[in-house]
């Protein structure tokens, strides 16, 4: 049975390690679809911890577009590692055809465990991820753990497809499982007074008390459906949803999209690193 593999140079790192500003744009073949990215590395004292994937490609008789932003924190291997092996994962499932919301629910989790098994390899750090699959140009399966965001753009009107994982909002389970939210130090809610997230990859000194299952949606793409934005909190800590979909409308072509709506952020004095990708769902 045919395999998928992820991982290949339309989605890997700059050669020589990570550039600084990553940006790109690629198409369909078959329908009338493109996208483009760009990832920017923040005002932080550390190496850029985003990694990306923007690629169409042609797997059992569907042409999928996979578009994902993978925003890691304590380091960047466990994001490098989703980008190279979480799409693999998923479409690998058995039942992905049949059942792509179980076989994304299971490929999270099962991807989760993986890293967890790799450490200390992939060290102690973690990554939020908001992943897209595009299937046929009529169909979005969209699925996220953390605060990365995907909006979908309806006749100019901002539709989010993502949940942001916040401790607040979540604090039941986690201190259900042992774990307790803080305010302290700084204003914003962390688990166990550490991380900001209430879902995420990796984390292993805090995994037992936070989750790594995704919310999932569906969203038919149809003649109102008008593009698609997937973005790092970098973006969204400084941007509401209809803001980003009034930005990216000015620009039809996605890449020149996704470079504004960097610099948008950046003139907002976002300071953490901005990670955008911008799909075009017709013509």
């Amino acid at each position: 049975m045919e395999k998928f593999c992820c991982f290949d140079s339309a989605c890997s790192p700059a050669a020589g390690g990570r550039a600084s500003f990553i940006s790109g744009k690629g198409r369909s073949n078959r329908y009338p679809c493109k996208y483009g990215f760009s990832l920017t590395k923040g005002k932080a004292n550390h190496p850029m911890e985003d990694f990306h994937v923007a690629k169409f490609v042609r797997f059992r008789g569907h042409e999928l577009g996979l578009f994902a932003i993978f925003d890691g924190h304590l380091g960047d291997s466990v994001p490098a590692y989703l980008q190279k092996n979480l799409f693999t994962n998923i479409l690998n499932e058995d039942n992905f055809w049949t059942d792509p919301r179980r076989s994304i629910a299971q490929a999270y989790v099962k991807t989760d465990q993986a890293i967890l098994s790799h450490n200390p390899d992939l060290g102690r750090g973690g990554s939020t991820a908001v992943t897209a699959i595009l299937d046929n140009g009529q169909k979005l399966w969209v699925a996220n753990v953390g605060d990365s965001r995907a909006v979908l753009s309806r006749k100019g009107q901002a539709v989010q497809l993502t949940t942001d994982h916040e401790p607040n909002k979540e604090r039941v389970s986690i201190e259900d499982r042992g774990g307790f939210v803080s305010n302290m130090p700084g204003d914003v809610a962390r688990v166990n007074g550490q991380l900001a997230v209430s879902r995420a990859f990796g984390d292993k000194n805090l995994k037992s008390h936070l989750r790594s299952d995704p919310d999932i949606q569906c969203a038919d793409v149809d003649q109102h459906t008008d593009f698609l934005v997937l973005a790092s909190d970098g973006l969204w800590k400084v941007m509401s949803n209809q803001e980003a979909v009034d930005v990216a409308r000015r620009e039809k072509d996605p890449l020149k999209a996704s470079k504004a709506l960097v610099a948008e952020a950046i003139d907002r004095d976002s300071k953490d690193d901005i990670s955008c990708i911008v799909v075009r769902l017709k013509p």
